[in-house]
């Protein structure tokens, strides 16, 4: 091996050891999981292009974060900012409910825990990492302009200095406080308008079986026993599609009509978005066994299933969470006729 071989292998050892946590503030800043890969690749191979001018004033990670970061600033300036169903329309009841699909680019998507979230020692940083890439907290970090979520992520989410930031962005200390209290002044808003998510990491025990008497309910199709999960107020969203509907009656309604195709569905667990989740299969007529319909995330609060949230591009979906797109039926189930 030449010297210069040995060096990049190097540096490409160097920089593949960021790679995690740059996709998580990719993800944070873009809201899409396929534009903070991209994201990361392009910080990774301008990196690798501009390394010998790297003069080591900084860390070789700051560094990379002030790249990422005029990357997603870049991405950014189309002004498109993604979303969850509920923050683009009222809620639909269930007597008006129609499927009417949105771009792609319009919706916040799931991510993967292991993508976005390095192994940290620290139980602390850990729990905020997860509960950073909430969906909640995702939607609403997409309402700040730009440079005020790349300011509040750096300094409330990585614990960045305000000097560090500062240098980062080329601009004053005073300047970035000033960003960062703007942000936290909408953040504060959103969260007077609804609660986050309320998951202990790991899961306690409590909620470990609301989880398991949701697997045994889904799968079963037991619209009393989901019932008795979903708090009164919970929501359900299935993204493309614009609806979005609130309360138990509502949501188990559009499982029994609408979404009746369900029945019969398998889940098997993922980890998405700091939270609970599922990829779920429906029955395949065709085939036989299973197909994909959706990622499944739960948002568990006070003990009750509060939101639920359907993503079912599975074509990219489930490629991303390491998921197969088809389960067979197993032999005693091919026996039941099931």
């Amino acid at each position: 091996m030449t010297d210069s071989t040995a060096t990049t292998t190097d540096l490409d050892i160097r920089l593949e050891k960021h790679r995690t946590e740059l996709t998580g503030y990719c993800y944070r800043m873009l809201g899409s999981s396929f534009e903070a890969e991209d994201a990361v690749q392009d910080t990774m191979v301008r990196a690798w292009r501009s390394y010998d001018k790297f003069e080591g004033r900084s860390s070789l990670r700051s560094w990379l974060y002030r790249i990422a970061t005029n990357v997603c600033l870049d991405m950014l300036t189309a002004g498109n900012k993604r979303a969850r169903p509920m923050d683009l329309s009222e809620s639909t009841p269930l007597a008006q409910a129609a499927l009417s699909p949105r771009p792609d680019h319009t919706w916040l998507e799931p991510m993967p825990d292991n993508r976005v979230l390095p192994t940290v020692e620290d139980p602390a940083e850990a729990a905020v990492a997860k509960e950073t890439v909430r969906l909640a907290f995702m939607a609403a970090l997409q309402q700040l302009p730009p440079k005020q979520r790349a300011v509040l992520i750096l300094r409330e989410v990585l614990a960045w200095k305000a000097s560090e930031v500062a240098e980062l962005l080329d601009t004053s200390v005073a300047s970035v406080n000033s960003a960062l209290q703007r942000a936290r002044a909408t953040l504060a808003e959103r969260e007077q308008q609804g609660a986050d998510a309320a998951v202990s990491d790991p899961l306690d025990e409590e909620q470990q079986k609301l989880l398991d008497r949701y697997v045994k309910a889904f799968e079963g199709y037991d619209m009393t026993a989901l019932t008795a999960l979903l708090h009164e107020d919970a929501i359900m969203t299935m993204p493309p599609f614009d609806l979005w509907l609130t309360g138990h009656d509502d949501i188990t309604g559009f499982m029994t009509t609408l979404g009746s195709a369900c029945e019969g569905s398998r889940l098997i667990p993922v980890q998405v978005n700091g939270l609970p989740g599922f990829a779920q299969y429906k029955p395949d007529p065709e085939k036989g066994g299973w197909t994909p319909w959706s990622i499944q995330v739960l948002e568990i609060s006070d003990g009750r299933l509060t939101g639920f949230h359907f993503f079912l591009d599975t074509q990219r979906w489930f490629p991303l969470f390491g998921v197969p797109l088809h389960l067979e039926a197993e032999a005693d189930e091919v026996e039941e006729g099931v």
